[in-house]
């Protein structure tokens, strides 16, 4: 009996010593990585530019929406492959999926980040992009002028509130 306890715990050192030396390659505690929050940030981003449903890419990817939706979260990294086919549905560069990285996310380490830019911020909220794609269809230049105006006059009057 005194010798399976010790063949136990002779096992059982082993598999701690082991696990020891693979916790630097496992995964981070704490969430995504900033860079797969970014990418897949940029996905979702020129998904609603173009009006596609997460189903439709998850689709035209092989893949369901909850696949996309966790890529578009980050908690799902996106390989070299799958980002080169999100840049072909999506129509853009693979660089865009990069595009202003190191503005949003500022110096890695124990730098603090950077406040958010509100023109950005607003870029990446679903009414934003609602906004921005909306807007470009109004073609008349007064009617552009026009809801311009406005949303001046509302954000003059929400400043004014405010304060």
């Amino acid at each position: 009996m005194a010798r399976k306890a010790s063949a136990t715990k002779a096992v059982k050192t082993a598999k701690s010593k082991k696990a020891t030396r693979r916790r630097p390659q496992q995964k981070k505690k704490g969430g995504p990585d900033p860079i797969d929050v970014h990418v897949g940030g940029r996905v979702r981003l020129r998904r609603m530019v173009l009006g596609m449903s997460q189903d439709a890419l998850g689709k035209a990817l092989g893949l369901t929406f909850q696949q996309v939706q966790k890529y578009e979260k980050g908690s799902n990294r996106i390989g070299a492959g799958r980002l080169k086919q999100l840049s072909e549905l999506l129509e853009v560069p693979i660089q865009f999926f990069y595009d202003d990285y190191d503005t949003v996310i500022g110096a890695r380490g124990f730098a603090e980040e950077a406040p958010g830019d509100p023109f950005m911020d607003l870029l990446h909220s679903p009414e934003g992009v609602q906004l921005c794609r909306h807007y470009s269809e109004i073609e008349d230049p007064k009617v552009r002028k026009r809801v311009l105006e406005l949303v001046r006059s509302i954000s003059e009057t929400e400043t004014a509130k405010a304060k």
